[in-house]
């Protein structure tokens, strides 16, 4: 009578193997995503980016797709991996998110407004997907009420987190080990080093080096 029971219906899972992943940007963190769903869950990953070409995507375990909406068409889960600008701004709207299978999850922990907030939330509560997971938003922080997201609030397929994702040990050790590296390089009078693809930050013509 006391013992262990089968767990309620709600929160049966769903299993990566053998699914269809969808990446919406294949940069370092996109191809880091691709090995873990395919080599860790034996997913199938699909790729769309036009900045990265077929052979870097291949290392990763990535299928390229050239077509955005063809590619939202064959997915199980899609997560966004891009960087924010004006080409990508409002790259998921109403004609992507209908693309989707109703049983789709999205994922996105990169930037919020890559999502038309709008249209996502009347695509989760009209049963037009099947849910999400957000980290992000174009507003922040998020709040229960007064935010473009607070309808989402307590629904059973939606996983909303305030912004803290990358928060772990390693990534906040690693966040000052970089910024004291770079703060060396200007005090000793070198290039900074620049990691980051953000063509805001590559456009740069003196007094950097890229890594």
């Amino acid at each position: 009578r006391d013992g262990w029971i089968w767990p309620e219906q709600r929160w049966l899972g769903r299993d990566m193997s053998g699914a269809t992943l969808g990446l919406v940007g294949c940069g370092k963190i996109g191809r880091s995503m691709a090995r873990m769903a395919g080599q860790g869950f034996h997913a199938r990953v699909l790729g769309f980016d036009p900045g990265v070409d077929v052979a870097t995507m291949r290392t990763a375990g990535i299928e390229k797709v050239e077509d955005l909406h063809v590619m939202l068409r064959a997915c199980d889960f899609v997560s966004l991996h891009c960087v924010l600008n004006d080409r990508t701004r409002g790259l998921i709207g109403e004609a992507e998110l209908a693309c989707l299978k109703p049983s789709a999850i999205i994922v996105n922990v990169s930037r919020g407004a890559l999502i038309d907030e709008a249209a996502l939330v009347e695509a989760i509560i009209s049963g037009r997907i099947g849910g999400a997971g957000l980290d992000v938003y174009s507003v922040e922080p998020l709040a229960k009420s007064g935010h473009p997201m607070s309808a989402l609030f307590g629904r059973d397929n939606v996983i909303l987190f305030p912004h803290l994702t990358f928060f772990t040990q390693g990534a906040m050790r690693r966040l000052e080990d970089d910024t004291l590296a770079r703060c060396f390089e200007i005090l000793e009078g070198r290039p900074v080093t620049v990691r980051s693809f953000d063509p805001r930050l590559r456009a740069q013509t003196s007094g950097v080096s890229f890594g």
